[in-house]
């Protein structure tokens, strides 16, 4: 039996309490010093106008976030090769790794990992843990805060018997900064001198910011790019290994992934724990239904899926987008193309957000800017 539909109300508009503030919404620090990151109409790229569909299709099949960025696909087949093509460019000029396609984690961090007591032991000794590769830097203000709540939920997976480790893939600019902010960590790391090693897996992952940890099961596969979310919104650990929800209630610690690609959000009048749900399972059988749909391709899914309720991120996102004061009100947002897709309905059912989101992914909805 299909969910209740959810009826129309005004919603409760509040005055954010955040204060003011540059960004309207969580981003992380560039990883890479000397390249710029910047949004596409900041850098006088198309914005979301009707003539410029293609260029947008493009950058949210590839999760284009920042320019100058090259990737390479493998055009028999359009799957991507590399995302992190720079990087490539420069850690081999002379094409010696072409055509520079993904190798298993296990053979990109093959070699000595250290502790922060000095002890060396091989890579090997992952096998058959789950893992969170961990980009971050000591410089960065978000990387530390996220350091330290790190070390206590890998405290505790440990301790319940778990079998985990986290690898310190370092973005400090010297030695001795990656010396004093991994003496703050009880994991491994790669030795701060294997440049290569720490470069490629960067192109692994395409990481484009940090922090950001990347999870692995115990065969070394994703299980998901945004480890970092899901380590602040289980702080209990209770979900681990943290496979990603096919839902998200939207708030401060995920509100990032808004930046990703594009993202449904169905916008409801819910102010207290538990009036999210008939939300969450109203749409939850779609998103499920896309992801495997993607999933059987080996590709990533197109679209993630939100729910939010009556709070200071939902007022926050509304005014940066522009969004009419209604709920429920269902939304397509696309940060990076800085587009936005409106269905202002008496009641939102099933059936409405699956040809919603059907209309989207075969390009016959007509975007508007936020």
């Amino acid at each position: 039996m299909d969910p209740a539909p959810l009826s129309s109300q005004d919603a409760v508009i509040k005055e954010s309490q955040q204060g003011n503030c540059d960004t309207p919404l969580p981003c992380q620090d560039v990883v890479t010093e000397g390249w710029c990151s910047c949004s596409y109409t900041e850098a006088g790229l198309p914005a979301a106008t009707e003539g410029h569909t293609g260029e947008m299709k493009l950058w949210n099949k590839y999760k284009v976030t920042s320019i100058p960025s090259l990737v390479f696909i493998d055009v028999t087949t359009g799957k991507v090769v590399c995302r992190n093509g720079l990087l490539v460019v420069r850690d081999d000029p002379d094409g010696l790794e072409f055509p520079w396609g993904p190798k298993p984690f296990g053979e990109v961090v093959a070699g000595p990992l250290v502790r922060n007591n000095g002890q060396s032991t091989d890579s090997s000794t992952l096998e058959g843990s789950y893992v969170g590769v961990y980009f971050s830097a000591h410089w960065c203000p978000p990387c530390r805060s996220l350091t330290r709540v790190l070390v206590e939920s890998y405290r505790m997976v440990k301790e319940s018997g778990k079998k985990f480790e986290i690898v310190f893939v370092s973005a400090d600019r010297s030695e001795d900064s990656f010396k004093q902010y991994f003496s703050e960590m009880p994991w491994l790391a790669v030795p701060y001198s294997d440049e290569g090693r720490r470069s490629r897996l960067n192109r692994l992952y395409g990481i484009q910011g940090i922090p950001t940890l990347i999870l692995l099961d115990t065969e070394g596969k994703l299980i998901t790019r945004q480890g970092r979310v899901e380590v602040l919104n289980d702080l209990e650990c209770r979900e681990f290994p943290w496979h990603p929800k096919p839902v998200l209630e939207l708030n401060e610690s995920n509100a990032v992934q808004l930046n990703e690609g594009p993202c449904l959000v169905l916008f409801v009048d819910a102010e207290e724990e538990g009036e999210l749900e008939p939300a969450k399972e109203l749409i939850q059988p779609i998103a499920e239904k896309i992801i495997a749909k993607y999933k059987a391709k080996e590709e990533e899914t197109p679209l993630l899926f939100f729910i939010a309720g009556e709070d200071d991120m939902t007022d926050s996102l509304r005014d940066y987008t522009n969004l009419p004061e209604a709920a429920p009100l269902l939304t397509i947002l696309d940060m990076s193309a800085r587009a936005k897709y409106v269905l202002d309905v008496e009641e939102i059912t099933p059936s409405i957000v699956e040809h919603f989101v059907d209309d989207f992914l075969a390009e016959k909805l007509k975007p508007e800017p936020i």
